[in-house]
């Protein structure tokens, strides 16, 4: 099985299984398309992995049947972006159809896909969202009890006892204040004081205001460190005076409706080479020189520039084997 969210995605309204369902496949394609039906939602579809799992067939052979069920319409590989903000990472994913589809149909399948994967909400709604649990009062926390005043001397008159002052609660530090104070964690060479962060706060502020993470205000500042630092308050003023990243507009215009966020993109990949593109693009599931590859039952003839390219490397071994 594949990472969460990688492997075999079966695509929608197959037919139902039958002993003739790759009768029209050579032997081998229907070989491979056989054992791919049969693997569960989520399984790896790397060349390699598949190799392990079918003894009669190497890595060139699995791959150059993979090609041909794409050509026939059994599948399409496609990379998807998941995640938000920081944490987007790619995806890979191999669309299988038992039922082979033409490549309207796959184009349209996949356009589909693109337009749940926007429009499906990055948070669970509050109809969808558990109930939450009522709020529990949490008592006030107690202080530690003061010292007792010196009691008063026998002679002089009690006063009336006036009302002790409440001390009022402590500011809530700021982030550009509190990752400055981290620095000296990161890296000794950049231990700050607190006056130090105070007095830089407002420049570090500066930079999460552009659209920068603290993570990255900390590597910016920690990265590249010479190895002594005589001043570090001066050091870190003179970073992020110097090192503030440009301004940048707040949305960008790839970006959910009503969310701010980047909206989930999906590309297909060539089924061969890898190459990214739009499914228009890849008819077939391959990119054009995989397409003429396939067609010609063989590898693409060179360009003109792959020609001269040769030609010139193997002059220059020519003159390197010249007796000198």
């Amino acid at each position: 099985m594949a990472k969460p969210g990688y492997g075999k995605r079966s695509a929608p309204g197959q037919q139902p299984r039958t002993h003739d369902d790759f009768a029209t496949l050579p032997t081998r394609e229907r070989y491979v398309a056989g054992f791919v039906d049969s693997l569960p939602e989520g399984a790896e579809m790397g060349i390699k992995r598949l190799a392990k799992q079918l003894p009669l067939y190497g890595q060139q052979a699995i791959s150059t049947a993979m090609n041909a069920l794409s050509v026939a319409g059994h599948l399409r590989r496609v990379r998807c972006a998941v995640g938000a903000g920081d944490e987007t990472r790619w995806v890979f994913r191999t669309f299988w159809s038992r039922t082979a589809r033409d490549n309207e149909w796959w184009t349209t399948y996949l356009a589909t896909e693109t337009a749940a994967r926007t429009a499906a909400p990055a948070e669970p709604t509050a109809a969808s969202a558990p109930p939450a649990p009522a709020p529990v009062a949490v008592p006030q926390q107690r202080t530690a009890p003061e010292a007792a005043p010196d009691p008063a001397p026998a002679t002089a008159p009690s006063a009336p006892a006036a009302p002790a002052a409440t001390a009022a609660p402590p500011a809530a530090l700021s982030p550009a204040y509190l990752a400055l104070a981290e620095l000296g964690r990161k890296d000794i060479r950049l231990a700050l004081s607190a006056d130090d962060c105070a007095a830089l706060e407002a420049l570090a502020t500066e930079w999460l205001d552009r659209g920068v993470t603290t993570d990255y205000l900390t590597s910016a500042l920690t990265a590249g460190l010479p190895a002594q630092v005589d001043c570090p308050p001066r050091f870190v003023r003179r970073r992020l005076t110097d090192k503030i990243p440009p301004q940048l507009p707040t949305t960008t215009p790839n970006t959910s409706p009503g969310t701010g966020t980047p909206a989930p993109r999906l590309l297909m990949e060539c089924t061969d080479c890898g190459r990214p593109g739009r499914p228009e693009a890849l008819p077939d599931g391959l990119c054009r020189p995989c397409r003429a590859a396939h067609s010609s039952g063989g590898h693409p003839s060179p360009g003109p520039t792959e020609i001269a390219t040769v030609k010139a490397h193997m002059a220059n071994l020519r003159d390197l084997l010249k007796p000198v």
